[in-house]
């Protein structure tokens, strides 16, 4: 990865679960899984983060690690009319402040936290799930339609670490469009 442009951003959160709590279930509610928000977590390239649920699962090799900006999700609640989310209930592992992700979809990206640099590439845009109207808000599902993260394929080994970070980007991003949904693409679908 050629870098050209730093942003300062803050770690907020890093969720790490074993389990899936909104895979299916719908009459059940979301399946009672333990998750850690944790101060630290261990990336394996290629793998994605030791513990969470999507590690190592050939399924999503290409986008085991998702990143979201927290600024979505307060852009969210505001236009919904209710009081801030939980970042946690958005089931993202990354939670950060101050990172506009949209543009760096297909792009190698790194993060810089704790003095250690991990490297990711963006693969697709982590679109959100039905579940976001009942575990959110009603109407989170449409509002967070482009603006859901991004899944992610961990390219290095290393330490994430909660806190002041620096996002190394390729392409130039716009901070102040953390919460901005991004265009979407039309469907092909009829």
């Amino acid at each position: 990865m050629t870098a050209s442009y730093r942003y300062d951003v803050e770690v907020l959160h890093l969720l790490v679960s074993p389990a899936h709590a909104y895979f299916g279930r719908g009459r059940d509610g979301a399946a009672q899984v333990p998750t850690t928000d944790a101060d630290r977590v261990e990336v394996v390239a290629g793998k994605g983060i030791a513990g969470d649920r999507f590690f190592g699962k050939a399924a999503h090799m290409d986008a085991a690690v998702t990143f979201l900006a927290v600024e979505a999700l307060e852009a969210m609640a505001a236009e919904l009319g209710v009081g801030p989310f939980d970042p946690l209930l958005a089931r993202r592992n990354v939670v950060l402040r101050g990172a506009h992700l949209a543009p760096l979809l297909g792009q190698d990206f790194a993060l810089e936290s704790g003095g250690e640099v991990v490297r990711f590439r963006a693969g697709r845009p982590a679109h959100p799930c039905a579940w976001m109207d009942r575990m959110l808000a009603p109407g989170a599902h449409a509002a967070m339609r482009g603006r859901g993260g991004v899944r992610c394929q961990p390219l290095s080994d290393g330490i994430l670490s909660r806190g002041p970070a620096v996002l190394i980007s390729p392409v130039e991003l716009d901070p102040m469009k953390a919460g901005t949904p991004s265009a979407l693409r039309p469907s092909r679908l009829p």
